[in-house]
């Protein structure tokens, strides 16, 4: 993290906000979804997105809290282009039908930013897979290699580079000590929800090195990346009660501004200097390293193939 404001090789640093790393950018060009856009950073990068003349899709569970975001956008930016579709990242179902829904609309795709995530005690998913997993990391991968097809159209036909952003966190040095639990990553003995969430966010990292170096093999314009936002006071913790009151208790003392949590996740999916780069993690603006695990090739590789069969279950 650039400490105290002090700027990285971007030029940006922790305190930078999504307006400002992405000042003077015309997105005018670009069609976005970003998931969970309905709270948190989500909205915020909804917003400054939209600012920018993006048109964005905001990918929402609840469908009545999208529509209110989007309303209250649009109050401020009259002309902000925004849709709501109805989207679970819990549910495979609910993301084939998103998936099948946005392919009829026959929009293009720039950016597919997978924003959303949770924190929970141990529940599964309406598929049998543990909560946070299923929702943090395994959705987005369905919902990604559902659209990629959409994404590579579009980079052909508009000569745009395609982005794909996945929001992880820090948090994913915080895992099991196998990293992955493959052989029991739906058992509720031994389960811990901060290192579940810390496996579902590295997860999340192997994701997109495994999809970049998949991208970059087949000569497509389309780039992948993860990055930490920074700890934000949001709702992402509400399941945890002592941990929700602490950091809404110290947030304004330690912890980063939404507009700021947002920047790093719009200075990737925008800005010039990432035009490119890809397989990288971003932490304020900068490209960072993440941890060891989260660099293992061949822990990619497994966690891919693990992925396609729980997404295409016999």
């Amino acid at each position: 993290m650039w400490f105290f404001g002090s700027k990285g090789p971007s030029g940006f640093s922790s305190s930078s906000t999504a307006e400002e790393v992405t000042q003077g950018i015309d997105g005018s060009a670009l069609t976005a979804i970003v998931t969970g856009a309905s709270s948190g950073i989500g909205v915020e990068t909804t917003r400054v997105l939209a600012l920018r003349g993006v048109l964005v899709v905001m990918a929402v569970r609840n469908v009545d809290a999208g529509r209110n975001v989007k309303e209250a956008i649009l109050k401020e930016i009259p002309g902000a282009k925004i849709d709501v579709m109805e989207l679970d990242l819990s549910s495979m179902a609910s993301i084939r039908k998103f998936a099948s829904q946005y392919q009829s609309s026959n929009l293009p795709l720039n950016l597919l930013i997978n924003n959303a995530g949770v924190v929970t005690p141990f529940m599964l998913s309406h598929d049998g897979i543990e909560l946070q997993f299923a929702t943090n990391y395994l959705g987005p991968f369905l919902l990604t290699d559902l659209l990629l097809e959409t994404m590579k159209k579009t980079a052909r036909e508009s000569n745009i580079e395609g982005r794909i952003v996945n929001v992880s966190s820090i948090g994913h040095r915080f895992t099991y000590s196998e990293g992955i639990r493959f052989d029991k990553f739906n058992d509720e003995s031994g389960y811990s929800s901060w290192y579940a969430y810390g496996q579902s966010k590295l997860a999340t990292i192997l994701h997109a090195k495994e999809l970049s170096r998949r991208l970059k093999e087949d000569g497509v314009e389309i780039t992948a990346n993860s990055l930490h936002p920074g700890g934000i006071p949001t709702n992402i913790v509400r399941h945890d009660r002592f941990m929700n009151g602490f950091l809404h208790l110290i947030g304004k003392y330690f912890l980063k501004s939404i507009p700021q949590g947002a920047a790093t996740t719009c200075y990737v999916a925008l800005h010039p200097q990432v035009k490119g780069v890809s397989g990288e993690f971003f932490m304020d603006s900068n490209i960072s390293n993440p941890s060891s695990m989260a660099n293992d090739v061949d822990l990619a590789k497994k966690l891919w193939d693990f992925s396609f069969t729980l997404i295409n279950p016999k």
